[in-house]
């Protein structure tokens, strides 16, 4: 049997396993243009939890196994991320309330996290990380029916996982033809083994990572104030704590925010069933921590003086602000409809928020949001019903997972897979329209409209019968590799011209961070010459990163 602590050490331990193997897994991608890294994406995962769990000694089995599915849920980062945190959450769920656990309960709980993960997904695919758990849960419950031990079972468990894992290229021709197994798949293999390594020798294996060069997938959302607020200091103390929530304890937690505001400034409070988070700025610190005292105990407090620490580090902030996101405030719903959308780049953040959104979260290829990054904007938008554009299919499951978290507003998921998608249901959008109305005009525009994406190599590779090596230029048509060039401009234009057909009347260029003017104006001139006269050609500066060219055509 194992404790809350023999699990929390588990899964600090699979975390760390993870982190230690995810370039690895990153590596492990056949598709040659950078993507969203999967490896990455599920160490963040991983790392949301083992933040938590890092602050608490144990306690039930159950409250572990739940403390670390709301972290994963909160931290997912995406597609693999998002299916991890549902197998957790379900394996939560399948042991909650216990205090210790056997064999055959953590192979019936990792059943139950298996089978929430195929629900979630619409079209399930074999040979992915999806085949490896329910193979490893299939391989868990017999030797549970043997042997209850919990090495026992936790042993058929790796060994299951490890020989799906092998036999997800027969599954994915694409797999085999590249020689490569799943990478979710052996990122979970990893997780197995990392939790293996407590529960046979009760040894965490070791964050070998420098955690100065990582950011883990916790909760940035209470940055340094110095950095954080572009405005002069009105009061000296930065101060935030967490109140435990006295569970006979009826008051709103709205009536301290309240009383917060009238005591300082920068007020943020962020809470749920189990605690209240707080940040402020205020003269009396005193006061605001007696305050929160008629709620709970205080968990952690932290006071620092902004006016001392500003002085010292006025030239190291003024470059954090300068890369940090705007951070988002929670606001009231006191509007009908709002807009979130995930971008990068200054200039496509601007075009989203000139189309009427309340919102952009930093984002997309290669730097996928997490679950908490979205639901952040959302509890910003001041409206009853929010629509999230997530404009990458890595994306859309993580923004589909704030749904259930929100309980103050209605959050719609319109599944745009590409930056040109979400500018289109944009541009669809009819204030005088229902919801449901616009929903299905949103989605129509958006599939009306065809994305082609101009980027490079990441990696030498093979794919579609071409051999393709690092630092190629690819021209890919709605993401199917259509051209291998060496020209980045040519690429843009030959593109762009395949991809025109007798009802084409618009095409946007939206060109990146890595563009000179010079380039652009070029790629315009190229298109707009070689393009019927009756098509409208409009050139954007986008700013963003990875793609060189953002094609829309309409």
């Amino acid at each position: 049997m194992i404790n809350g602590s023999d699990l929390r050490n588990a899964m600090i331990s699979g975390a760390n396993n993870i982190l230690k193997h995810k370039t690895s897994v990153d590596e492990l991608n056949i598709f040659p243009v950078p993507d969203g890294d999967t490896g990455t994406n599920m160490s963040m995962t991983m790392s949301a939890a083992a933040a938590e769990l890092s602050k608490a000694q144990g306690g039930k089995a159950g409250d572990v196994a739940h403390t670390a599915a709301s972290a994963l849920l909160r931290g997912a980062r995406g597609n693999s991320g998002v299916i991890l945190s549902l197998l957790f959450r379900g394996f939560s769920k399948g042991i909650e309330g216990i205090d210790e656990v056997g064999g055959a309960d953590l192979a019936n709980a990792l059943g139950m996290g298996v089978e929430a993960a195929y629900k979630a997904v619409m079209k399930p695919t074999e040979g992915t990380i999806l085949t490896v758990s329910r193979v490893a849960s299939e391989k868990g419950k017999a030797a549970a029916a043997i042997d209850d031990d919990v090495v026992y079972v936790w042993s058929a468990i790796c060994k299951g996982a490890a020989e799906a894992l092998e036999e997800t290229p027969e599954l994915l021709p694409v797999l085999k033809k590249a020689g490569v197994v799943d990478a979710g798949g052996q990122g979970l293999c990893y997780i197995f083994d990392g939790m293996m390594s407590v529960f046979r020798d009760h040894t965490i294996i070791a964050n070998e990572i420098d955690p100065s060069a990582e950011k883990a997938g916790s909760d940035d959302f209470f940055r340094n104030a110095a950095a954080e607020f572009d405005q002069d200091i009105h009061f000296t103390y930065c101060t935030e704590f967490i109140v435990g929530r006295d569970p006979e304890c009826k008051k709103d937690s709205q009536e301290l925010r309240a009383y917060l505001e009238t005591i300082g400034d920068c007020v943020v409070l962020v809470d749920d069933d189990e605690i209240i988070k707080v940040h402020v700025h205020t003269e009396g610190p005193g006061n605001a921590l007696q305050s929160a005292l008629e709620y709970g105990q205080l968990l952690t407090v932290k006071i620092e003086n902004m006016k001392e620490q500003h002085r010292k580090a006025a030239e190291a902030n003024e470059e954090a602000k300068a890369k940090a996101s705007t951070p988002f405030t929670p606001a009231d719903p006191v509007e009908e409809v709002g807009f979130v959308a995930v971008a990068a780049g200054e200039g496509l953040q601007t075009l989203f928020t000139d189309l009427g959104c309340t919102h952009v979260v930093s984002g997309g290829q290669t730097m996928n949001p997490s679950t908490n990054d979205i639901l952040a904007a959302v509890l910003a938008t001041p409206a009853k019903t929010v629509l999230i554009l997530p404009n990458n299919k890595n994306i859309i499951m993580a923004a589909e997972q704030t749904i259930p978290l929100v309980a103050d507003r209605k959050v719609i998921v319109l599944p745009t897979r590409t930056i040109p998608q979400g500018l289109s249901a944009m541009l669809a959008y009819d204030p005088d329209a229902t919801t449901e109305v616009n929903t299905v005009n949103m989605m129509e525009a958006a599939g009306g409209v065809a994305t082609g994406t101009v980027t490079f190599a990441a990696r030498d590779s093979e794919f579609g019968g071409h051999k393709i090596k690092q630092g190629d230029i690819l021209g890919l048509n709605n993401g199917k590799m259509e051209l291998i060039e060496k020209d980045i401009v040519h690429t843009c234009s030959k593109l762009t011209r395949s991809m025109v057909n007798r009802g084409t009347s618009f095409i946007t260029i939206i060109y990146g961070s890595d563009i000179t003017e010079a380039q652009a104006n070029d790629a315009y001139n190229r298109i707009k010459s070689r393009v019927s006269g009756d098509i409208e050609v409009t050139l954007v500066n986008g700013g963003q990163p990875v793609y060189y060219f953002i094609i829309s055509v309409e």
